[in-house]
Order: structure tokens, then C-alpha cells, then sequence
């Protein structure tokens, strides 16, 4: 596994828009900005960031500038400016031998789950799953957005189980922040496991089974003496669609190798049959350890994770933390 050299003070920080611009949220961006500036970082923007619309350009255009800042020198890192529903249209668009011949920090959350795995996965470079270019607008920052940001810069804290955590949508009208006790869940009392990290949203994952950007089975094979941990963020999958998704997942070979699936809190839960997530987790993952309810994903807060890097999770009665180690 490779990783990248970590920006540093004063190291430029490339900012795209692979999915959806900035432009219906430029207050709430500019703020992110000046934490990433203050934190000593410069920034560079390409193009279409700041476009109001649900791509941030055409599907070209996006992946050309992705490239860009991959080809650029001066760039140490590269941030998804947002997350969206459409960055599975300019996978072909990116130029992947640029990003394989100038490895650089690849971070994002939520859509560009198919940017990072594919990298990961294919090239065998580490990305960061947690976190897009407008996620640090609150003043003071939370612990776990001080987690993302030390993570960025190569400090690598122990990220244990959040007190309480918000029953609603950050977007939302009435949202008040984190309002709900916190407890992981899951079919053992207590977990320790070791493995290799892999996952991101699995919305968009779903999609990736099955094409050219998918070298899962590739990639578990290949570390199958560490094992595999997965994890799942799950925004708005009923959970019979979640059950069939991994069900796929487990026909095209996903779980071989698997040591743990770690799942986050759905943002918008759903059933049409009654099923429950708990159920699909138990039907379609039978013996392989699991925590869900955890603090992965689009709910707050939400953990930094590190595809490609060693993970070592420790769950008891509700309660847990994840290690990385960059090996």
C-alpha cells in the first residue's frame, strides 16, 4: 500500500468538484476555507468548484480538472469540494495513469466513494473517506472534524465512540446538533479485530460491482494474510436494498477475506417489508463479525477512515475505538 507525503504548512491543497459544485452553499464553503488557510494551508480552487447546479461542469470538464491537480506539482493533497449523486459519470473521464504516476492524498465523503475505492482498490493508494472541502464551516470545530484535519496533516488519533450524536440531518431546518446517546451495536458483547481498511458510502459502492473500477476481489486476495475490514455508510438504502446490496457484494467475492463489516447509522432509514438493517446485516453477512450504529457516515458526527491503512477496532457493551496504523 502506498501512502502519500501528508501536506504540510504552507503546502497547497488542491480543491475539485467531481460531483456537485459549491455554489447553493458558498457561505458554509468560504468558512471551510479559512479553517483550511488558518490551519496554514493554501488553497487551490479548480474551475467549476463554485458552480451552483448539481455537477460542478460536465462530466469531461470534472474529470479533466481532477487530473489536473494530480499532474500539478505544487499540490500535496486533493479534496472533493462536495459530495452530490453524479461522480460515477466521469470515472472515464479521469485520466488514471496521471493519479497512478503523481499518488497524492485523495480525501472526500459520501459520492466520491467512487473516486477514492477506485484508487484504492485498482492503484493501491490510501485515500481518506470522512470529510469534502466545505465540511470544516463550524467555529469551534468539533473533535472529530480536529480528528480529519490532524489526519490530513499525518497524526493519527485514536477516534472512539462519539457521547451523543444528532438524530437529524445536518441540512435540516430544525437541526439542533448531536442530541442522542450514542451506543454501537452489535451481535457480540465485545470485538477485537485487525485488518485492512476498505469501504466508503455504500449507495455508490453498489454500482462500482461488476465494472473496470471494480478490482475488489484483486484487492482481498492480495491481502488476505491481513484480513479485511469493511465499512459501510449507508445514506438512504431501504434495508431490503441494503440486504441485496450485500448480497452482491458477497456473490462477487467482496467478503472473502473478511474479518469485520462495520456499518454507520442510516441518514434516511426506510423498510417496505418491515426489515430491519439488523436483519439484512444477520442474513446476508452470517459469520462475520459486525458493529452498526457507529460513528461512520453522513449522521454527526462522523469518523475519519483511511482505505488501504491497517485498522485495528475495539468494540465492548456499546462502546468502541479504531486505530490506524499506516503499514
Amino acid at each position: 500500500m502506498y501512502y502519500p507525503e501528508f501536506p504540510k504548512k504552507h503546502d497547497v491543497i488542491g480543491i475539485s468538484a467531481p460531483s456537485q459544485g459549491v455554489g447553493h452553499k458558498i457561505e458554509s464553503y468560504e468558512a471551510s476555507l479559512d479553517t483550511l488557510t488558518r490551519k496554514g494551508f493554501e488553497i487551490l480552487e479548480t474551475a467549476h468548484v463554485r458552480v451552483d447546479g448539481d455537477r460542478g461542469g460536465s462530466a469531461r470538464e470534472r474529470g479533466a480538472e481532477l487530473t489536473s491537480l494530480f499532474a500539478d506539482e505544487r499540490v500535496r493533497a486533493v479534496i472533493s469540494a462536495a459530495g452530490g449523486d453524479f461522480l460515477f459519470e466521469i470515472l472515464p473521464y479521469v485520466n488514471w495513469s496521471v493519479l497512478r504516476n503523481h499518488p497524492k492524498w485523495l480525501c472526500g465523503a459520501s459520492d466520491p466513494t467512487s473516486l477514492l475505492y477506485t484508487y484504492t482498490v485498482k492503484y493501491d493508494v490510501a485515500t481518506l473517506y470522512g470529510f469534502n472541502a466545505g465540511s470544516f464551516d463550524e467555529v469551534p470545530l468539533s473533535l472529530y472534524d480536529r480528528n480529519a484535519l490532524n489526519i490530513l496533516t499525518g497524526k493519527l488519533p485514536v477516534q472512539k465512540t462519539s457521547k451523543m450524536y444528532a438524530s437529524k440531518p445536518g441540512f435540516a431546518e430544525d437541526y439542533e446538533g448531536p442530541d442522542t446517546p450514542t451506543e454501537w451495536k452489535s451481535p457480540y458483547e465485545s470485538l477485537q479485530v485487525r485488518g485492512r481498511c476498505i469501504g466508503g458510502c455504500i449507495d455508490v459502492l453498489k454500482d462500482l460491482i461488476g465494472t473496470e473500477y471494480d478490482r475488489t476481489r484483486q484487492f482481498v486476495k492480495k491481502y488476505k494474510d491481513d484480513g479485511i475490514i469493511w465499512y459501510f455508510d449507508t445514506f438512504s438504502l431501504s434495508a431490503e436494498v441494503f440486504y441485496r446490496t450485500l448480497l452482491q457484494m458477497k456473490y462477487a467475492g467482496w467478503f472473502e477475506n473478511a474479518r469485520a463489516v462495520l456499518v454507520g447509522r442510516v441518514l434516511f432509514p426506510s423498510s417496505e417489508t418491515g426489515m430491519s438493517y439488523e436483519d439484512a446485516m444477520a442474513l446476508a453477512l452470517e459469520n462475520i463479525p459486525r458493529i452498526y450504529e457507529m460513528d461512520i457516515g453522513h449522521t454527526v458526527p462522523g469518523f475519519t477512515m483511511i482505505n488501504g491503512a491497517m485498522l485495528d477496532v475495539s468494540y465492548r457493551r456499546g462502546k468502541g475505538s479504531l486505530t490506524f496504523e499506516l503499514k
